[in-house]
């Protein structure tokens, strides 16, 4: 099974210079590589930094911009993984080894399987 994980950061911490954010992006370009080795990597980008994105909305057939993104918050999307894992506890124990798992958040939600029905809410 696929999962995403959605890696969040405080730019400020991440990008301020401390000794432990700057091991931890040393460490980052070779995450990847670890995952390939153990079989676990799909794909992954990280991200610019939200000032430069913009939010798109049709609503009644008109598209409406925003600059940045929707939500104002000190954490920002910085970046995914999407792994292939056997179940969540496995995709969880992936995730926590990223090295920015140290200094941010990272929000493991399994792929939509899309030959099986809806959620009924």
């Amino acid at each position: 099974m696929r999962y995403a994980c959605l890696i969040y950061y405080e730019p400020k911490a991440l990008f301020g210079g401390s000794a432990e954010a700057n091991e931890v992006l040393s460490k980052c370009s070779t995450y990847g590589e670890t995952l390939k080795e153990t079989g676990h990597w799909v794909a992954g980008e990280a991200l610019e930094l939200p000032d430069g994105a913009m939010t798109v909305v049709m609503r009644d057939g008109k598209m409406a911009t925003t600059d940045g993104p929707f939500m104002e918050t000190r954490e920002v999307l910085g970046g995914f993984i999407l792994i292939d894992a056997p179940d969540l506890n496995e995709a969880v124990r992936v995730a926590s080894g990223h090295p920015l798992a140290r200094i941010g958040h990272i929000e493991v939600r399994p792929v939509v399987d899309f030959s099986k029905p809806r959620p009924q809410l």
